[in-house]
């Protein structure tokens, strides 16, 4: 649309002197340093609680992405066809190195700085933002249906393809260790006290190095909900990169825990998470949902280094139920 971003940006108290497309949506040259602008699909009142609290975050000394506001005062922009836009600073570096120990390291030490001084925001999280009780249970519950419907289809298919074939001969293996982890997280009582204001999508695109410092950017999926979910999905990414190094592992739940303390409880579901067969459940969901008469080769390659993968996720697994799980 003709000076779409151009319209939206007048209701910003800036001085823009150029703007261009980005992959994430339109950087904006201002008089008060790089913003990105991008569509926002939340509601009002979510973008009002996340610039409260990234606001909050930046005054306790923890580098983030900030909103900034309208002249109204608003968090979000909203275009003549009811479309919504969000203004953030950028940081400009590099994403953190999956190659790198001590990018790695000094991430998940940025996270549980995060994790921290969220909990004193004196802003109370809305319902809305919260997840119930037993989510991850109920999650992994509609995971593990999921699974089985997607072996049922492949089951009745006279003719499989190559990836069919090899989804089918791992499937009882991992809907074991799926089955396993349900009835765990059943056995498990969550504690209140273990929930927070959590990234969402906590990887290594989000952390960016720069000469500044380090910053933590994208937090479009935030929620409000068991902490350690951001430290397992950061974990579950630099481990897949890294063949389930078991001592690099460890050595980020070290760095985490040498920010913020882990509760036993805590480590207990850091377990569960890391356990449960994400990465089969999300390449098994793609290929059901595109149901494409033509298998992309990606899949069956995503597929096949899961498995090789395995024997070393499991030793892994075995050092960590080592110190959550056994007695």
């Amino acid at each position: 649309m003709y000076n779409r971003p151009e319209q939206v940006l007048e209701q910003y108290e800036l001085e823009v002197k150029s703007v261009s497309r980005g992959r994430e949506g339109y950087l904006c040259e201002t008089g008060q340093g790089t913003k990105l602008l991008k569509e926002y699909r939340g509601s009002l009142p979510r973008a009002e609680f996340l610039a409260v609290m990234l606001d909050h975050l930046d005054a306790k000394g923890v580098p983030v992405e900030r909103v900034v506001r309208t002249r109204e005062g608003a968090p979000a922009a909203v275009a003549e066809d009811e479309t919504k836009y969000i203004l953030l600073d950028t940081f400009q570096g590099a994403e953190c190195d999956t190659r790198s120990r001590d990018d790695m390291l000094t991430a998940v030490r940025m996270l549980a700085r995060l994790h921290n001084e969220a909990q004193s925001c004196p802003e109370e999280a809305p319902d809305f933002v919260r997840t119930g009780p037993d989510a991850l249970l109920r999650l992994y519950e509609k995971h593990n249906r999921e699974l089985g419907k997607v072996r049922n289809y492949i089951r009745a298919k006279k003719k499989k393809n190559e990836f069919e074939l090899l989804f089918f001969g791992q499937y009882a293996r991992f809907m074991e260790t799926a089955d396993r982890v349900v009835e765990l997280l059943r056995e498990t009582e969550e504690e209140p006290q273990m929930s927070g204001f959590c990234h969402g999508d906590y990887n290594q695109h989000n952390v960016i190095f720069s000469k500044g410092g380090t910053a933590i950017v994208h937090f479009d999926g935030f929620s409000w909900q068991i902490r350690v979910s951001d430290l397992a999905n950061f974990m579950r990414k630099m481990l897949e990169k890294n063949n389930w190094n078991t001592g690099l592992g460890m050595d980020l739940i070290r760095a985490y825990d040498g920010v913020r303390s882990l509760s036993a409880q805590e480590l207990r579901y850091l377990y569960l998470y890391m356990a449960y067969p994400e990465k089969f459940w999300k390449i098994a969901n793609h290929y059901y949902n595109a149901r494409k008469a033509w298998i992309s080769g990606r899949n069956i390659e995503k597929l096949e280094k899961f498995i090789r993968q395995e024997e070393e996720r499991e030793r892994f697994l075995e050092t960590l139920f080592h110190f959550t799980i056994r007695p």
